[in-house]
């Protein structure tokens, strides 16, 4: 006789027994009563024990980070920037907080700032800097000036190695200086030595298109210009400013010396525009020191001369002089004439003996003092201007009276 295993998990533990009328086939699942919940449904598995919790908080971010992180991309206060930066890391360290990266990054930028403000302040391009401040912050510069302006400097001086902001004022009041040209350089930047010799050059000969007679300049008056500086240049600035000054530090001019044609006769003007185109030829002279430096340079400036020698005397010739200026005005062709031809020799010397021979008489024969007859019996300044070197200069009026000087803006 077997015996039957004993029943397992899976296994009924008693014989079958088909459901009674009116009961339930499964008998573990009961109905609850109206109105009530159900019991719940049996499951195999164990429901988890431990349920979701939240993440654990993080660190905070160090305040002094952020403050060094933000100081260091604006670029203000550096060397504050630095100290907090450094102090941050620290503390970072020490409490275990966030925000190396941002105080690292604000330390960076806040050493490169410092090292930054330390090269200006030794190669003063701080004050470079203030200086283009206080220059946009007037809107007036040296840059901005034009011809007929009257201005003051902000320190009543035209003769300081940098002249940047000014302040225009009205030229019957005193005033620094007065704009009498203005004319812009081309190409490359020269360098300071070439771009100040031309400056001096060209606002000599550019005196007489603001004032028609420039003997009637004071001998206290001096002719300044301002030029282009290397930064400037590279910033577009091509301008130089010429510029009427006293010749005396810290002095003030007290009226305009613009001349227009109706301040004179008909005889006056035709003597000053003849006048006019020699100055301009004696302008154009080499700059070498020695003629032997140059001796081609001269001879085409000796042929620049007799050719303008013989267009003044054509102009001369042409106006109809009144009776107290006809004999006078005659006298001066003869001398001009006389000029003319020693200019011509020079311009064709085989050596430089015999173009110092012709150059000598040519010179001699232009000397202002020769005008001073034909300047009186018109009514003109007779006094010829004082010059650097106290005597006269050539020609009719090449020059205002005092040293020039270049100032570069």
């Amino acid at each position: 006789m077997s015996i039957p295993p004993p029943p397992g998990p899976h296994q009924p533990q008693g014989p079958y027994q088909p459901p009674r009328p009116g009961q339930p086939q499964y008998p573990q699942y009961q109905q609850a009563p109206y109105g009530q919940q159900p019991p719940p449904y049996p499951s195999p598995y164990q429901p988890w024990g431990q349920g979701y919790g939240p993440y654990p908080a993080q660190a905070p971010v160090n305040g002094l980070a952020i403050a060094s992180l933000v100081l260091g991309l604006l670029c203000c206060l550096p060397g504050v920037g630095l100290v907090l930066g450094v102090v941050a890391l620290v503390q970072i360290r020490r409490r275990s907080e966030r925000g190396t990266a941002m105080a690292v990054t604000g330390s960076v930028f806040s050493a490169i700032g410092l090292g930054l403000l330390v090269l200006m302040l030794a190669t003063g391009g701080a004050a470079d800097f203030w200086q283009g401040v206080k220059e946009g912050a007037s809107g007036r510069s040296s840059l901005s000036l034009s011809t007929g302006d009257c201005f003051d400097t902000s320190d009543h001086a035209l003769d300081d190695d940098l002249v940047g902001d000014v302040t225009p004022v009205a030229c019957d009041d005193g005033h620094d200086g007065e704009v009498f040209a203005t004319y812009r350089l081309g190409g490359g930047y020269p360098g300071e030595d070439a771009v100040g010799d031309s400056a001096g050059d060209r606002c000599y000969g550019l005196e007489d298109t603001y004032v028609l007679d420039v003997w009637a300049v004071p001998d206290d008056v001096a002719v300044y210009y301002f030029t282009p500086t290397r930064d400037s240049w590279a910033d577009g600035d091509r301008d130089v400013v010429c510029v009427f000054g006293s010749a005396t530090r810290g002095g003030r001019l007290t009226d305009s010396y613009r001349q227009g044609p109706e301040a004179y006769s008909a005889d006056q003007l035709a003597y000053l525009k003849a006048a006019h185109v020699l100055n301009a030829a004696l302008d154009t002279a080499p700059d070498s020191e020695y003629v032997e430096d140059d001796l081609s340079g001269n001879k085409a400036w000796a042929a620049r001369m007799a050719t303008a020698l013989g267009k003044q005397t054509a102009m001369l010739r042409a106006h109809r002089w009144g009776a107290d200026a006809k004999q006078p005005v005659a006298s001066l062709v003869d001398d001009l004439d006389k000029a003319r031809a020693e200019w011509s020799k020079a311009a064709q010397a085989p050596d430089v003996d015999t173009f110092f021979t012709h150059y000598d008489k040519a010179y001699k024969l232009i000397d202002p003092h020769r005008t001073v007859t034909v300047r009186d019996a018109l009514g003109l300044t007779a006094v010829p201007p004082a010059y650097e070197d106290g005597s006269g200069g050539a020609g009719d009026g090449s020059g205002s009276g005092g040293s020039g000087s270049g100032v570069e803006v």
